[in-house]
């Protein structure tokens, strides 16, 4: 694993624990440049809105790479320890009293967002990852002190997934069907609602709309965006920088395929496109694909990328296209992409992995992100790992 950026990195020890915590075993980066190894956190005992669940599975989004090897920011440096994983699922053992959305025994889940002010009108309408006062992403984090949702030590960051248990205020639970895979339930909650969201935002969830949806990068977030845009009944057309994942998007349900590096093959489907989701995280040009959007076509960019992008602004005013962005999605409609996948039983393609293979994940990660498959950390695997 390569880390960047060593003097932004941030070292806060674990303290010891006040009254009101309790040990759980973790797996984590301790210091910066090192491996991944067992580690002691302490989470909250439950409060009477909270829920504590078992851990069983937690996938692992690359997202986890850029944080655990410091990558996510030249200005602002990871937190060490960090224990990564925002797409944790289980089984629920203990609730407060006051708790009424789930019961011990029901499996849950949470994703990227741990906490919300909860007061704002965003988070009214149920969109808590765009919290005007700032959401709380679910791991290397700190607390926010004026929100009250997060219990024990005010001043140690929040722990993600790679643990054997959390405990979080109901709000942000995640409900699972008791028949739905749980391995494959995991990635939903991040790549799943990340592709719904500007999906329903756009008109696409509406099954009596029959769209032309261009998705672009073919990877373990593109090949989500293909099958859900696919079951919802829409023309999927499927945008690679080479013909290499043709077939790949064509078994994931695309009906045609666009090479952007050859004009032929922009052209084939220009001016055709209603909405186009791009997942590329890398810097690149944005004009294909401004090509291929119809008159009020919207290109909706998902990747994180700090450096500029550049377009021709004549190709906006000439047919009043969109270039929009989208961040995962709110509680509601994470349980809206849950339920749909559990209905039409549309799920990503894993693979479960310990975490003896948590390094070689990482680096494949770092040095490869076109994988279409998404790796998810096998709890039990903590067993006899030490």
């Amino acid at each position: 694993m390569k880390f960047s950026s060593p003097d932004i990195a941030v070292h806060k020890p674990i303290p010891e624990p006040q009254e009101n915590e309790y040990p759980v075993k973790a797996w984590g980066v301790e210091k910066f440049g090192e491996n991944f190894k067992p580690l002691t956190i302490y989470r909250y005992q439950v409060g009477e809105y909270d829920v504590k669940f078992q851990i069983k599975f937690c996938g692992i989004c690359h997202s986890d790479v850029h944080n655990v090897l410091n990558e996510m920011s030249t200005t602002r440096g990871s937190t060490y320890p960090i224990v990564p994983g925002h797409e944790l699922v289980g089984t629920v053992v203990e609730v407060g009293d006051k708790v009424t959305r789930v019961k011990v025994g029901e499996n849950v889940g949470v994703g990227c967002v741990r906490d919300s002010c909860l007061l704002c009108e965003v988070c009214d309408r149920g969109e808590e990852c765009y919290c005007k006062r700032g959401f709380t992403h679910t791991y290397n984090t700190p607390k926010n002190k004026d929100y009250g949702h997060i219990g024990g030590n005010p001043e140690v960051q929040n722990w993600g997934g790679y643990s054997e248990f959390d405990v979080i205020h109901e709000h942000f639970i995640i409900k699972i069907p008791d028949d739905m895979p749980l391995e494959k339930a995991g990635p939903i909650l991040c790549a799943g609602i990340t592709m719904w969201s500007p999906l329903n935002h756009w008109g696409a969830t509406d099954t009596t709309k029959k769209l032309n949806i261009g998705i672009v990068g073919i990877g373990g977030l593109g090949t989500m965006g293909i099958k859900l845009a696919s079951a919802l009944g829409h023309r999927v057309i499927a945008i690679s920088s080479s013909d290499k994942k043709r077939e790949l998007a064509k078994s994931k349900g695309a009906t045609g395929y666009v090479v952007s590096n050859d004009p032929a093959s922009v052209a084939a489907e220009s001016g055709k496109l209603d909405l186009i989701l791009n997942t590329v995280s890398a810097h690149h040009s944005l004009t294909p694909y401004i090509t291929l959007l119809k008159t009020d076509g919207t290109l909706v960019n998902l990747g994180c990328i700090a450096a500029p992008m550049q377009y021709n602004q004549f190709m906006l005013l000439l047919k009043r296209v969109s270039i929009a962005g989208s961040l995962i999605g709110g509680i509601p409609a994470t349980q809206e992409v849950i339920d749909f996948c559990h209905k039409e039983q549309v799920y990503p393609d894993v693979k479960l992995v310990g975490v003896g293979d948590l390094e070689r994940v990482y680096t494949e990660l770092q040095e490869n992100n076109s994988a279409a498959v998404r790796y998810v950390l096998d709890i039990k695997s903590f067993r006899g790992s030490e």
